[in-house]
């Protein structure tokens, strides 16, 4: 039986916590890989009750497992979750947030699929998070085709769907500290031509809470992101190299 393992950073998530689990845990449980699948929460060093919270969930949920960490941010966090899960054996990884924007109904799609794709990346078409992040996105994609020759229709979605073998071959390229990781991984699969898919799906305002990320850290990130970037896409190219090399 496939083993998925559902990664989840939190933040600061104390008002959305529970209902995410009341919304993923199903999930989990309907696809339990023989009792090995796990929704893992990672909160990120929370100045709340987000961790309290999760413990308590915990109890006569053996599929939930809260983990805490340092704050290092979301990206790194999600980072810590891929790795966790391969660690731990998962043959599939889903990764999505903690505020409520995606809908779990749409998760079965994905996993009807699973054994089809390397990756199956959720495409935002209708966003309701407002105009300032659809605005972000939409630079990203305009940078990733400039910098690394790729057209992809949403580079960031927190609904995503990837074998083991997927993130074995790419997580290990990213630094823990990287704040893109899902971009990157995104890049990755358009770069190298690997199997993979988008779906629709729908995403909603934040369900509750506030936003730790905003308008400033954003451009923040984005400024560093053109280094990182370009960083990447050297050793990209190079592994491109090596495998045509490889190939003679």
């Amino acid at each position: 039986m496939d083993t998925l393992y559902i990664v989840v950073p939190a933040y600061n998530e104390a008002d959305n916590i529970r209902q995410l689990v009341e919304d993923w845990y199903p999930v989990v449980q309907a696809h339990d890989g023989g009792g090995k699948s796990r929704l893992v929460v990672i909160n990120d060093g929370s100045k709340d009750k987000t961790y309290e919270i999760l413990k308590q969930l915990s109890l006569g949920r053996p599929f939930l497992e809260p983990v805490t960490k340092p704050n290092g941010g979301h990206g790194p966090t999600v980072l810590y979750g891929y790795r966790y899960a391969l660690k731990h054996g998962a043959d599939y990884i889903f990764q999505t947030d903690s505020d409520g924007q995606t809908l779990p109904l749409e998760f079965e799609a994905f996993w009807k699929n699973r054994s089809d794709y390397a990756a199956i990346f959720g495409k935002r078409s209708k966003r309701q998070d407002g105009f300032g992040r659809k605005f972000v996105e939409r630079t990203l994609c305009i940078l990733l085709f400039f910098i690394f020759g790729v057209r992809i229709p949403d580079s960031n979605a927190p609904f995503r769907l990837m074998k083991r073998s997927f993130l074995e071959k790419y997580v290990p390229i990213l630094h823990p500290d990287y704040n893109l990781p899902n971009v990157m991984l995104t890049t990755f699969a358009a770069y190298f031509h690997e199997k993979a898919i988008y779906r629709e799906i729908t995403f909603r305002p934040r369900q509750g809470g506030k936003n730790s990320i905003n308008m400033k850290k954003i451009f923040k990130i984005g400024w560093k992101a053109l280094g990182d970037f370009a960083h990447y896409h050297r050793i990209m190219r190079q592994m491109k190299k090596e495998a045509a090399q490889k190939k003679r």
